[in-house]
């Protein structure tokens, strides 16, 4: 048994990582930043094998398309947020104009009842209206 886990040990020692690892002279911000044509240079300089380089250049790619992958979800959360407020902001002028448009109604149904209570009381005492208030619904 000790036997199988000291066989394990080396194959485990012998494989290669999973993931590309970063060469450790260069951060992940300088990778991202850095122009393809400096980048190229500077892995030249450093005497990596072209597999090496094209890892390096898979990790660019990947850290790019996150910084990508997050300016949208970050932009897209701003976007919901400002359209929530903006959504908030319509229904409360919408209520607002109810009311006021309920309150307006409310007014002009009492001109209309003084005006009728006006229109009896000239009947009753016979005086003579304009035509065009007589005309009036």
């Amino acid at each position: 048994m000790p036997h199988d886990l000291k066989g394990l040990g080396v194959r485990k020692a012998i494989m290669a990582p999973l993931s590309p690892t970063p060469c450790a002279e260069i951060s992940d911000d300088e990778l991202v930043s850095i122009s393809v044509r400096d980048l190229n240079r500077q892995l030249k300089m450093r005497g990596l094998t072209r597999d090496q380089i094209v890892r390096m250049k898979q990790r660019r790619r990947t850290l790019k398309n996150r910084g990508y992958a997050a300016s949208c979800r970050i932009k897209r959360i701003e976007q919901k947020d400002e359209l929530e407020t903006e959504k908030s902001q319509e229904w409360h002028d919408m209520e607002t104009m109810q009311e006021e448009n309920t309150r307006i109604r409310d007014e002009i149904e009492a001109l209309r009842s003084k005006y009728d209570a006006l229109k009896r009381f000239a009947h009753m005492k016979s005086i003579p209206l304009p035509a065009e208030l007589d005309m009036l619904p």
